[in-house]
């Protein structure tokens, strides 16, 4: 992996400030403790427009906080069209955001959604659900499954390229 061959990676929820950001925010740590920053880009997005510019809910930040984890820095946006022929790895968080991202995806880049769970081997789920109508409970259930997840994705990149 060379600089100017960057993997891109893009994790992808309803409004980019529970799940997609902590899973932004897990996974840029992993690849800075493997001294990979240089060669992986992240970032996060999500398919609605509902909380553009803002910082990822209390409830994320605090969580990932207690876990040695700073999100504070992360600001929410919307996908764009130029995100499909951009980033190599465009990671959904459930279904119904990976079918949003289908329906907008031209076909040549279709391959590169995928559900982010994919990569949490032996994980008996195929979805993060989403945390935020739900209690704190929620929020720790979202950042251990995208823990699990992100390490299997680094392993899997490191695998590959």
């Amino acid at each position: 992996m060379d600089g100017n061959n960057k993997i891109k990676v893009l994790f992808v929820c309803m409004g980019n400030i529970c799940r997609s950001p902590t899973a932004h925010g897990v996974f840029e740590y992993l690849v800075n403790e493997e001294n990979l920053s240089q060669q992986i880009e992240i970032d996060s997005a999500g398919t609605h427009a509902y909380h553009v510019g803002n910082p990822p809910d209390t409830r994320a930040q605090e969580t990932a906080k207690n876990r040695g984890f700073d999100l504070s820095h992360l600001r929410a946006r919307q996908v764009d069209a130029n995100d499909f022929s951009y980033y190599d790895y465009i990671l959904a968080m459930d279904n119904d955001n990976y079918e949003l991202l289908v329906q907008a995806c031209p076909v040549e880049y279709k391959s590169k959604i995928k559900l982010f769970l994919e990569f949490a081997e032996n994980y008996p789920l195929s979805e993060v659900p989403d945390p935020y109508y739900g209690g704190h409970k929620g929020f720790e259930n979202v950042f251990d499954m995208v823990e699990v997840a992100s390490k299997g994705l680094l392993e899997e990149i490191k695998k590959n390229y």
